[in-house]
């Protein structure tokens, strides 16, 4: 690399060889940078800067001997294990600060949980949408594979199926699963502060234990507040008087925040307010501090950041921001361990970043919560605005008007509307039967039901891949998916059948330890050419190699 800009490039003290030349050269800095697990010295070689490899680097004044270099500039090693708190990993148990999201109806399979558990990353089962027998058995899975390895179950808010939330948390607290991730809260429920005080004492030496830990994933200021504070002692007293919970746990409520950590939801797939993230992680970390100091809690709570994370620099960005760990979602839905078909694998492969919509989310079909989705080879966001059209301007299926009824039994359901409701009762005769009865002496929920069925199958349809339907998948995506797609564009994981959760995850660790590093650099005055700073993934037993894995195990 030439010294051309000299005016700028102080020494910031000596460097003397070793065993080791020093190297010159593009890519012997890039080489520098790649390995993570040394330090760099940059020194002044004349006419250009070298790579020190080894030898002694002293930082200030000193009188130069024989043999002494200029210091230009000195990077220290940085380990992907060793970005973001320290605190979060030691806590959950973790090898690196990353987090696989939930992506329900077994998208985030028990083979990518079990897969990133194994690798020391943290991965959360996708049981929403799932009934209780299908967790139960994921569970079942996870616990005989996985304990005592760290992992989690998703908890996902239900507004329209409340006793389907309750027996969720109920199998949780009978199987004995201690950390869940709440997702799509908008404000704390019953059942989700039952799981979390359910078990809490107070130790010997006089410090709180709660046994069940929550990751909430929120994209609102207000809900953080929720879930960043002891839960309502109204709630609590309720709860008592049920007898979900004794005197001892409700007292001890109020000691501890509802959650162990939060991780800020920026534009993401699925559920998600499009928050930006450079906005809203500093935001989180000022609730964070203002919420401690309030409450006096004594276990720091951990703030991490999702959505829109899919290259080594928005990982980069988000640790120096201050997230505690990084949550990948849509990125881990291309890869070949998630619970979806090799149809919607490949669609993802090929998506862009402009190729993703918003559209009405069927779990909160009523209340026009909408989600993120792709729209690229798919007709759903447009159908699914349509269903919430209707359902907005009509108050019961016989006032549709004869053309909209007519394209929905011949495009949508593909039945008449009749049959479309008889199908809904059976689903809802195992999974709630008190939504039937409120359907049948309510005709605009009844519609709500017979659109939301629609909305419910064409996420049932991407995932086992019904090529007669693949015009109406729906699937969860953000604009991640097309940063991450131009990232690695040309190389090994470009291909779909090359992409494996653990892989990704490293690479996106490992190339944002290098995009530090380079920041690293570039804050002593140092100008980098462009493609030093590139990271192109590599495959995982080169990342292994170049991580020293088998050396830490």
């Amino acid at each position: 690399m030439k010294l051309s800009d000299r005016q700028h490039m102080k020494a910031i003290g000596w460097w003397r060889q070793g065993e080791l030349a020093p190297q010159t050269g593009t890519a012997a800095l890039q080489e520098a940078l790649h390995r993570v697990n040394d330090s760099i010295c940059l020194i002044d070689m004349g006419s250009e800067a070298g790579v020190g490899r080894g030898g002694t680097a002293t930082i200030g004044p000193i009188d130069a001997a024989a043999g002494h270099l200029p210091l230009l500039a000195y990077v220290p090693p940085l380990h992907p294990q060793d970005l973001g708190d320290p605190h979060f990993r030691k806590r959950f148990r973790l090898r690196y600060p990353y987090v696989i999201g939930a992506m329900a109806n077994a998208i985030t399979s028990v083979r990518m949980v079990e897969a990133s558990a194994k690798a020391g990353l943290l991965a959360f089962f996708g049981a929403a949408g799932l009934p209780v027998h299908q967790i139960e058995d994921a569970i079942d899975q996870l616990q005989q594979r996985l304990d005592p390895l760290p992992y989690g179950m998703n908890l996902i808010h239900s507004p329209n199926e409340p006793d389907l939330e309750t027996a969720t948390v109920d199998l949780y607290l009978k199987t004995g699963v201690r950390l869940v991730s709440a997702s799509a809260y908008l404000d704390l429920t019953l059942p989700l502060i039952t799981y979390r005080v359910t078990g809490i004492r107070r130790e010997p030496d006089g410090s709180i234990v709660c046994p069940n830990q929550v990751i909430a994933k929120v994209s609102r200021v207000e809900v953080a507040r929720r879930f960043m504070s002891p839960p309502p002692e109204k709630m609590l007293a309720r709860l008592q008087a049920q007898g979900r919970i004794n005197a001892e746990e409700a007292a001890l409520a109020l000691k501890v925040p509802m959650a162990d950590a939060v991780t800020a939801e920026a534009d993401s797939g699925g559920h998600t307010d499009n928050q930006p993230a450079i906005s809203l992680l500093p935001t989180f970390l000022a609730l964070r501090d203002a919420m401690s100091a309030q409450h006096g809690f004594t276990r720091p709570l951990c703030i991490g950041l999702g959505g829109g994370i899919a290259t080594p620099q928005s990982a980069a960005a988000a640790f120096s921001l201050g997230a505690a760990y990084i949550l990948t979602g849509s990125v881990n839905q291309a890869c070949m361990e998630a619970g979806t078909s090799q149809t919607v694998r490949q669609m993802l492969a090929e998506a862009g970043q402009a190729d993703v919509t918003m559209a009405p989310a069927a779990d909160m079909f009523e209340m026009g919560v909408k989600v993120q989705v792709l729209k690229r080879g798919t007709m759903f966001p447009f159908r699914a605005a349509k269903l919430y059209d209707l359902y907005s301007r009509y108050q019961s299926l016989e006032e549709l008007p004869s053309k909209d009824r007519a394209i929905l039994e011949r495009d949508f359901f593909r039945r008449s509307l009749e049959e479309e409701w008889a199908h809904t009762k059976a689903f809802f005769q195992q999974r709630d039967p008190a939504q039937i009865r409120r359907g049948e002496s309510d005709p605009r929920h009844r519609m709500a039901l017979v659109f939301r069925s629609y909305l419910g199958q064409s996420s049932h349809w991407a995932n086992s891949g019904d090529a007669e339907r693949k015009i109406d998948y729906q699937i969860w995506c953000g604009p991640a998916m097309g940063a991450f797609n131009q990232w690695v564009k040309g190389s090994f994981l470009e291909e779909m059948k090359n992409r494996r959760t653990v892989t990704v995850a490293l690479n996106l660790l490992v190339g944002a330890a290098v995009a530090t590093r380079c920041s690293w650099l570039r804050s002593q005055r140092i100008s980098l050419p462009p493609e030093v700073g590139s990271f192109v993934p590599l495959p995982l037993d080169q990342l292994e190699k170049l991580l020293d894995i088998d050396a830490d195990r």
